[in-house]
């Protein structure tokens, strides 16, 4: 199959709990202090790209956030988004002595969700290589229908309280979202950003920018999720249309669907006709599945489009038991069903609100690992991997050549300044590089500065 470079980007809750009892010692603001001192204090900055080939930084709000390398394996993608929420976690637990020594008697919780007690949200956003084409916007709107309603799969369960009886619901974000496609990024939050900031070569490519998604926490949630994104967009790229599958109303639709775990409210498409969510989702696997006839698919884009039919299935039968270890939704409810079964707890009750942010706790008192080991939740990576991937880009694209300079450049504690395209070291000597192809992970100019960097780079200080 075509290769194409996508990443996500993860926003994380932050708060700190008091250790003695009582309301939290220290907001949100200095939390993220603490958190990110170790880094400052080791004379780095609280924005920085890492070895690994990813950026690690501080975003407005005070949440930390991670965006994993390019990747164009979904092996690597799960393996680097794992990898960020670790380098996270690790700066918590080296920041609670730094704490400890200020007296401030707290501990620093990181979460991977998408709405805060407040009501605030905050993202997961992807992003995925496209060649560059005049009909961009249009292809942009016939997407959309498959974003809205892809949530009845990859929605990560949410209880909302807004109404005066608790329910279930398939996502965290779908009510946040205020526009289809647009160019702007908060204001009016919408499915599809359309600012072209391609990171790359802007004659050949351009980027598109995805902020629908809810942050997952199960690994196959994840795969399907951007799985499913890029074998949709390749058979785009080679000719497959869904024009006809646009909706009337996508805003109305959006949370419509959300509401209705049947999957049976009908949404009017523009040509008038009315269809399920689970029907939309269907027609676009379908059409995929054709489009792609004949071509070469890896293991993982096999299991993804297994997951994509099993998801349907459940939701369209309402015998969610196939994918309650896969699906973030599915995994949530039954946890949640079995909490208020054995206590007699409502959904509205403090003590499942706790048990949600439990869920998507990823610092220690969260259930990730906990579930995972128990097989309630399917585990596509290993510890090991994910270990790599802290330090080690993947190998097959640009990260690879960013990350190798990083590295070298930590190692020798030399000066380098990197971005997602660009490579300068401080020696005026050294033309900076510009790496304008994400997917090539060759570059002799790159080779020529790290032997620079090994070879005649004066040290900075320890």
């Amino acid at each position: 199959m075509r290769r194409r470079v996508f990443g996500i980007e993860t926003e994380y809750g932050l708060t700190a709990a008091s250790t003695t009892g009582g309301p939290p010692p220290i907001d949100a603001e200095a939390a993220a202090r603490y958190l990110f001192s170790p880094l400052l204090n080791a004379g780095r900055t609280s924005n920085l790209f890492t070895r690994n080939g990813g950026r690690l930084y501080l975003d407005v709000g005070s949440h930390p956030e991670y965006a994993t390398a390019e990747c164009d394996r979904l092996e690597d993608l799960l393996a680097q988004v794992r990898a960020g929420g670790q380098m996270l976690v690790d700066l918590s637990l080296e920041a609670a002595p730094l704490m400890r020594a200020d007296n401030v008697e707290a501990s620093l919780h990181l979460i991977a969700n998408n709405l805060d007690s407040q009501g605030n949200s905050y993202g997961c956003h992807e992003n995925y290589l496209l060649h560059r084409r005049r009909d961009f916007r249009e292809v942009a709107d016939a997407l959309v229908a498959f974003f809205i309603t892809r949530q009845i799969l990859v929605g990560s369960g949410h209880i909302r309280t807004d109404s005066p009886t608790a329910a279930y619901c398939f996502s965290q974000r779908a009510d946040q979202m205020w526009d289809a496609v647009s160019s702007a990024t908060t204001r009016s939050r919408p499915i599809i950003n359309t600012r072209d900031e391609p990171l790359a070569d802007s004659g050949s490519y351009r980027r598109m920018h995805v902020i629908v998604g809810d942050t997952n926490i199960a690994e196959p949630t994840t795969a399907l999720k951007v799985g499913a994104t890029e074998l949709l967009l390749t058979a785009v790229e080679d000719g497959l249309r869904i024009h006809d599958l646009a909706l009337a109303d996508p805003m109305r639709a959006i949370r419509e669907i959300n509401n209705d775990l049947s999957g049976t409210v009908t949404l009017e498409l523009t040509d008038g006709r009315m269809m399920t969510a689970v029907h939309i989702q269907d027609q676009i696997r379908q059409r995929v599945i054709t489009r792609l006839e004949g071509t070469e698919l890896s293991s993982m884009h096999r299991y993804v489009l297994d997951l994509w039919n099993r998801g349907l299935r459940a939701i369209e039968s309402g015998d969610w038991s196939s994918i309650n270890t896969e699906l973030d939704f599915a995994i949530k409810k039954r946890l949640l069903d079995s909490y208020c079964a054995r206590t007699g707890a409502a959904l509205n009750d403090p003590r499942v609100a706790r048990l949600m942010l439990m869920y998507h706790e990823i610092t220690p008192g969260g259930m990730v690992e906990k579930m995972e080991n128990s097989g309630m939740m399917k585990r596509l990576t290993t510890a090991q991997q994910v270990r790599t991937a802290m330090t080690t880009p993947p190998a097959t694209t640009r990260a690879h050549l960013r990350g190798r300079a990083i590295g070298a450049a930590q190692d020798a504690r030399a000066d380098l300044a990197a971005d997602w395209m660009h490579l300068r070291l401080d020696d005026a000597s050294v033309v900076p590089i510009a790496l304008q192809d994400p997917l090539s992970n060759e570059d002799p100019r790159v080779d020529a500065l790290i032997d620079r960097i090994h070879a005649h780079t004066p040290l900075l200080p320890a």
